[in-house]
């Protein structure tokens, strides 16, 4: 879980202090438009690499690329302490994004690794209430750290010093041998990557990264809009939306069966939300349309990460965790880009924000037959066997009991 959290760092720390950065770089050519991708770039590194990052997963092991990644993650965040350079500093960030795309794939993988059935979704879901949770907090970090100066906050990138040898000594290794799971040896052999399987699942991954970002990346601008400019209130707000995001998650643990069959209905309540935003004439009403739809977003998330997992086997989990990664951080990166296309369509952002509701009830329209006939997927067995097994519950540090095979083995094809 704190592993999974070091991206959101990245993704968030630094907004609160790019104006101090912006000044500090102002004589340079063209800082208006890149001190703002100092924030920015490293999300566009995860989107393009993951898939690349899953392929080393699957060929090399999860732990050990995790650990090493991790050991990077400081070097190059911690860059910028010494670096006069802004395009020096640009360079860091990229690379930065490099270990991201690492540290996230192997940590949603090895999940998948641990854990089957009901224990998985737990896990899955947990790991978005803490990358929703670290925002928040890491964004108060970021703003607190940043009055001592806008280089400060990068001295937290060092956190990654302290986690790498816990990694390292508290992770088991998952990869799985034929003969300790009694499977042929045929099961572990290679074979053709399900590339039909995820490309549906990564295509709707990529529409609804652009739902989940809509509230973060938008809502002080729709504030703006309604006249309300105090920072403050501003920051109130978005942590609001964010503990909606949060209850969310903890709500789609309390659910039973399959995530396929809910995501008619996930979908539908993000829409609902975001017409009620898009209409709002009132401070109150945005919120309450922000509320609606970050529940739903704290559904949506881990619904689409417990998809793609019930779809892996072993031994294509990391290329198909790198492929949904990337899909998640494409959208993350055009959703800011699709509305503002549909704000300068229409007749403002609120109007974008309600049109994307009603293409998001749509694509829930769309859904729900096809989850009617759909057989069930590949955890769907797997899920409805529970986690009666003693490996699927176990913690990851624990050691499996005799005669147990790893969790990700178990799992019926």
């Amino acid at each position: 879980m704190a592993g999974s959290c070091l991206p959101i760092l990245g993704a968030v720390l630094l907004a609160p202090v790019l104006p101090r950065m912006q000044d500090h770089f102002d004589d340079v050519a063209g800082s208006a438009a890149l001190v703002p991708l100092v924030l920015t770039v490293p999300a566009l590194s995860l989107a393009l690499l993951a898939p690349f990052a899953g392929f080393v997963l699957d060929r090399f092991g999860r732990k050990r690329l995790l650990v090493v990644a991790t050991v990077l993650y400081t070097v190059f965040g911690t860059v910028p302490l010494w670096m006069g350079s802004l395009h020096g500093i640009l360079v860091s960030r990229v690379l930065l994004g490099v270990t991201e795309a690492a540290i996230m794939t192997a940590c949603t993988t090895l999940i998948g690794d641990y854990y089957t059935g009901r224990a998985r979704d737990r896990y899955l879901a947990l790991q978005t209430m803490c990358s929703a949770a670290s925002a928040t907090l890491f964004f108060v970090l970021g703003g607190a750290l940043g009055a001592a100066g806008w280089r400060v906050p990068f001295w937290l990138y060092a956190v990654g010093l302290l986690l790498a040898p816990v990694m390292a000594r508290v992770l088991p290794d998952p990869a799985p041998s034929a003969a300790a799971s009694g499977l042929p040896a045929v099961a572990t052999e290679r074979r053709p990557f399900p590339v039909r399987r995820m490309a549906g699942v990564c295509l709707l991954t990529v529409f609804g990264a652009v739902v989940f970002y809509t509230v973060p990346v938008e809502m002080a601008y729709l504030l703006d809009d309604l006249g309300v400019e105090n920072t403050g209130a501003i920051g109130a707000v978005t942590a609001v939306a964010s503990a909606a995001t949060v209850a969310g998650s903890i709500l789609f643990t309390r659910f039973t069966g399959g995530p396929r069959r809910r995501l008619p209905a996930v979908f539908l309540l993000c829409g609902a939300g975001f017409v009620v935003m898009g209409l709002a004439g009132s401070l109150p009403l945005l919120i309450a349309g922000a509320v609606l739809n970050c529940v739903g977003t704290g559904l949506l998330l881990p619904s689409l990460l417990t998809l793609a997992m019930s779809r892996l086997e072993f031994a294509d989990r990391g290329r198909g965790t790198g492929l949904w990664m990337s899909a998640f951080f494409l959208g993350e990166f055009i959703c800011p880009l699709v509305l503002l296309a549909g704000k300068g369509a229409l007749s403002g952002l609120a109007a974008a924000v309600g049109v994307l509701g009603g293409v998001t009830a749509l694509v829930a329209a769309v859904l729900l037959p096809l989850v009617r006939r759909a057989p069930e997927s590949r955890g769907g067995k797997a899920a409805a066997a529970g986690p009666g097994a003693a490996a699927p519950e176990a913690a990851p540090g624990a050691a499996p009991a005799a005669g147990t095979a790893p969790a990700a083995v178990a799992e019926p094809s």
